[in-house]
């Protein structure tokens, strides 16, 4: 252990203690170099503890299309309400709401979209993402017998290909909806961080819609691409007429098709410890010595907990209740355990977007 680590840890409890103490809290607010960080700390506490307010504040504005108004240009609440027919006065409180998580702005009486809210509008998926909240929302109502692990999410019914159940193509199709709006993004920051140069053919597997290889597609037209899915997934990817297409679960084996490359986008946090070893096992048969694997996925931050993927994606991930929020070093232990070598983790600035990580078949 480093000196300076201990000293930190030996540190903690009196800090904890002084912290803690509503003596030393009247105090420090009396300081003026402690106020602002005694302040900032109740802040946080309180965003804390009002996040499931935001959450469906954010829910209404989505709903109600209150952003792509104001995208239009300012208005007031009496035009707000009539435009989102509610009345006046809760759209006055609605409004203030959103200008204070800083979605919209307030000019005098009337309100504006906001650089935050414009940015929001324009990450792929994120409103229909927000949608899809629903079904966690009622999952986390009783969250200590959610943690329990006594209820029974809906949130696992809602993906039911991860359980590897018949196909349907309604539900398929929903599923791959989200996955197309929310894939576009990762497929951006993905692509902005390895390196397709050498690679002839590359297969994704559990590529849904298709959207990671429409996004390789831009980038390297000369490459060939094969979309290995579920059949009733892989018959709606809208993908160009010669990129190949094969139906099939990776839980039968992922097929030996020529690919030199395989990559695998969102696929294995959706799965368990078994799955997961299975498929990075059947990934490296199928290719040949030298192929490369692309994976990219929110991971966990590990020793440091990340504050988005620790909380956001491990939940939800808890909630579907087959996969789980896997650290880079744990994933790059399995690769390892697959028989993969010089593995390579990415840095990527939106690590709650995504995080690659590349590795070769020796």
């Amino acid at each position: 252990m480093a000196l300076s680590e201990g000293m930190g840890r030996r540190r903690e409890p009196w800090v904890n203690r002084l912290a803690g103490s509503r003596r030393f809290q009247a105090f420090a607010a009396r300081v003026p170099g402690l106020r602002r960080l005694v302040r900032a700390e109740g802040a946080a506490i309180f965003d804390i503890m009002q996040g499931f307010v935001r959450s469906q504040v954010l829910m209404a504005l989505v709903d109600l299309r209150l952003m792509h108004r104001l995208a239009e240009g300012a208005a007031g609440v009496p035009a707000l309400a009539a435009f989102a027919g509610v009345p006046e006065a809760r759209m006055a409180v609605l409004a203030q709401a959103g200008a204070a998580m800083g979605l919209i702005r307030r000019r005098g009486d009337l309100y504006a979209l906001s650089r935050r809210g414009a940015a929001f509008l324009a990450v792929p998926g994120l409103e229909e993402m927000v949608r899809h909240h629903r079904v966690l929302y009622g999952d986390l109502a009783e969250p200590v017998a959610f943690f329990r692990g006594e209820t029974d999410p809906d949130l696992a019914r809602f993906w039911p290909y991860v359980l590897g159940g018949a196909g349907d193509r309604e539900v398929a199709a929903r599923y791959s909806r989200l996955m197309a709006e929310s894939q576009a993004l990762v497929a951006e920051e993905t692509l902005a961080q390895v390196s397709l140069s050498g690679i002839t053919h590359l297969m994704d597997v559990g590529g849904g819609t298709g959207a990671f290889l429409r996004a390789v597609r831009a980038r390297a037209p000369g490459l060939r691409l094969t979309l290995f899915d579920l059949p009733e997934v892989v018959a709606q990817a809208a993908l160009p007429a010669n990129v190949n297409r094969l139906g099939g679960s990776f839980r039968d084996g992922v097929p030996a098709c020529g690919a030199d490359a395989i990559s695998l986008i969102r696929v294995l946090y959706d799965h368990a410890d078994a799955t997961v070893a299975a498929l990075l096992a059947s990934v490296h048969a199928a290719l040949p010595p030298g192929g490369r694997l692309f994976l990219s996925e929110p991971m966990s931050g590990g020793a440091i907990p990340d504050p988005q993927v620790d909380v956001y994606f491990s939940v939800y991930t808890l909630a579907m209740q087959t996969g789980r929020t896997r650290s880079a070093a744990e994933i790059g232990a399995m690769l390892q355990d697959a028989g993969f070598v010089s593995i390579r983790k990415y840095n990527n600035y939106r690590p709650f977007v995504t995080v690659a990580m590349t590795a070769c078949r020796d």
